[in-house]
C-alpha cells in the first residue's frame, strides 16, 4: 500500500484525477461476482421459464448499460468511451450459484475496473430484481476485480482465479 490517495487534493477534499498527461494505451478489465439461490430457482432461469422473461438476456443488457452509465453513478469516475463489453453467466447446478463475469474494454487514459465491477453488480441485481417473485433468499456476493491489463500499473491477475474459455 503506502500510496497516497489520488482522489484527493491538498486540503483533502474529494476530486476527479487528472488524466490529461496519462499515455493512451489498451486497458482491460474484468470482475466477477455470484448470486446463490434454491435449485429450483436456478433451474427456472435456465430454462427460461420465470414470468418475467429470460432472466440471462436481460441481464446481459443491464450489465452492459451499467458499463456505459458507471461515470453517472460512481462520482470520482471519467466518463469513457468503452470499447467494448463482454457479459457471461455461468450456472452451477451443485451450490445453486450463478457467476456473473463482465470484461470492459478501453483504449485510453484511464483503467475500466470501476466499470466491469458495476456492470457485475448490476446484472446481479437485475437477477435478484426477475427471480425475487420465487426466491428473496438469494445472496449476492463476491464482488470481486478478477484481472486488468494496460496502463501505468501493468497486469493483475487476482490469485486463484481460475480463467473461463471466451
Amino acid at each position: 500500500m503506502g500510496q497516497d490517495f489520488s482522489h484527493f487534493d491538498q486540503q483533502g477534499r474529494a476530486k476527479m484525477v487528472d488524466i490529461s498527461a496519462k499515455e493512451i494505451t489498451s486497458r482491460m478489465a474484468e470482475a466477477r461476482g455470484t448470486i446463490k439461490m434454491q435449485l429450483g430457482t436456478l433451474e427456472l432461469i435456465r430454462e427460461g421459464r420465470l414470468a418475467k422473461g429470460d432472466v440471462l438476456a436481460v441481464a446481459q443488457v443491464a450489465a452492459v448499460m451499467a458499463v456505459k452509465e458507471t461515470s453517472r453513478l460512481i462520482p470520482m469516475t471519467h466518463p469513457l468511451a468503452i470499447s467494448g463489453v463482454e457479459v457471461d453467466f455461468n450456472l452451477s447446478t451443485d451450490t445453486g450459484e450463478l457467476e456473473a463475469c463482465v470484461t470492459v474494454k478501453i483504449t485510453g487514459r484511464t483503467g475500466v475496473e470501476m466499470e466491469a465491477l458495476t456492470g457485475v453488480s448490476v446484472a446481479l441485481l437485475t437477477i435478484y430484481d426477475m427471480a425475487k417473485a420465487v426466491d428473496k433468499n438469494m445472496v449476492l456476493g463476491n464482488i470481486r476485480l478478477v484481472e486488468k491489463a494496460g496502463g501505468r500499473s501493468g497486469h493483475y491477475l487476482r490469485e486463484g482465479e481460475v480463467s473461463w474459455d471466451k
